[in-house]
């Protein structure tokens, strides 16, 4: 296909109120976990069941905040609730695995924040347990299933780029240093990769696959030990996805994809519902605006209703985002966190 699209594809998700509702229980009542449970409660039908911290007051306030029935102060309790369905796990890196293992025990359905897991062992680990159980499990990496990434991943399968050469994205943002902030610290599993990174290195596996031939990068490690700026070539044949991710400075966050006819750029923030952008190469464009109603963080309820809605039909994984490919990435980040010297 070598002549300009007059049109761009419609965008397939369905409306997220459309989706069955299911129980969710939270683990982690911190800043992700208020713009999922506010996003839930304003697009969905999902019902928001139980909420778990370590501080039953940080508990019971999160849950008369967005009118959650039941809190908890510890989070075996949450993962033993009979009403509870699926467990969205939320708090920090560290212990992504742990928790999700203790939810998969109890018989629950996991959604866990991404990074899934610290490492790529730590995330076939939990796969395996998934798989054994018989429960749904998926990386919480909302951007997958927001409206204009399925308009993009259309345009990219029905060929309208022509072959895909260059993948491009940034993720970085400003964060005074402080060794208590979680993305400081080598114990809570922090640095920029496992935060920012994660978006567009997920992007460009979406877009090319998940085992590139090459992975080179360069960067700095931040004070405390972790990673705190890195910028990274997959190279895939002969097409190439160059991603960067810092803790140091605001960059642009955008990202596009440049085939041999057409590109597609995505305007800031790429990971959020924004503007795309269709440019052939004889120059014809066509947009499509940020114009949804769903904007910012409150795009988090695809996800929530893309799990609901496999959970309800039985499946255990997402086609949209497997188990194998999450894992797959982390072994990406794990290779360029041994690249920085970063633990």
């Amino acid at each position: 296909m070598t002549t300009a699209l007059t049109a761009l594809p419609e965008s397939r998700v369905p409306d997220p109120r459309d989706a069955p509702p299911v129980r969710w229980g939270i683990l982690g009542p911190g800043w992700i976990a208020s713009q999922f449970a506010a996003a839930l409660r304003r697009h969905t039908r999902q019902e928001l069941a139980a909420v778990a911290s370590r501080s039953p007051e940080r508990a019971a306030a999160f849950a008369a905040e967005y009118g959650i029935p039941r809190a908890y102060g510890s989070y075996a309790e949450l993962v033993g609730d009979p009403d509870v369905d699926i467990v969205y796990v939320a708090t920090p890196h560290s212990e992504h695995h742990r928790q999700a293992l203790m939810a998969i025990e109890a018989g629950k359905s996991v959604l866990v924040e991404k990074a899934f897991t610290r490492t790529a062992a730590e995330a076939a680990e939990v796969a395996a347990a998934a798989g054994k159980a018989g429960v749904f499990a998926m990386e919480a990496m909302w951007t997958r299933f927001l409206p204009h990434i399925d308009v993009l991943r259309q345009l990219v399968t029905d060929g309208h780029l022509g072959e895909v050469m260059v993948v491009t994205a940034d993720h970085g943002q400003y964060f005074a240093p402080d060794p208590h902030h979680r993305l400081y610290a080598p114990e809570l599993a922090g640095g920029a990769l496992l935060d920012l990174g994660i978006y567009p290195i997920s992007f460009a596996a979406m877009v090319l696959g998940a085992s590139p031939d090459e992975i080179t990068s360069t960067g700095s490690l931040a004070f405390t030990g972790v990673d705190a700026q890195s910028a990274v070539t997959l190279r895939y044949g002969d097409a190439v996805a160059q991603v960067g991710t810092t803790l140091l400075a605001r960059t642009p966050t955008v990202a596009a994809v440049s085939g041999t006819v057409a590109r597609v750029e995505l305007a800031a923030d790429f990971y959020t519902p924004t503007e795309l952008t269709y440019v052939h190469r004889d120059g014809a464009r066509l947009v499509r605006p940020d114009g949804d109603t769903i904007r910012g963080h409150e795009g988090l309820c695809y996800q929530a209703a893309h799990a609901a809605t496999l959970i309800t039909e039985g499946a255990t994984e997402s086609p949209l985002l497997p188990l194998a490919e999450t894992t797959a990435i982390l072994a990406i980040i794990d290779e360029i966190r041994t690249h920085l010297g970063a633990p």
